[in-house]
């Protein structure tokens, strides 16, 4: 089963598909852009439709998804966890 897509390889997040996303569960996901599959250990509950890391990131690396920039970390995120508004910022203001 799909748990979470992201397009390319690259990506530091990617984004959950399915609910019930629960800390602890073996996450399968999907690189669109390679036609292939990758996991992450989920270490916290994460709603569908938001980022679960993929690796560690700390504050001010660059968080990337769909292959773009689109934020900075401000609090720091391991792989498997939620990455949402309050631990990743726009660089926009």
């Amino acid at each position: 089963m799909i748990h979470f897509v992201l397009h390319d390889a690259r990506d530091s997040v990617a984004v959950v598909v399915v609910e019930g996303v629960r800390a602890g569960m073996e996450l399968e996901g999907w690189i669109m852009d390679e036609d292939r599959r990758t996991s992450v250990r989920a270490r916290q509950d994460i709603p569908i439709g938001h980022k679960v890391a993929l690796v560690d990131l700390q504050p001010g690396d660059t968080v990337l998804k769909y292959g773009i920039d689109m934020g900075r970390v401000v609090a720091p995120i391991k792989a498997g966890e939620h990455a949402h508004v309050h631990n990743i910022k726009t660089k926009r203001w």
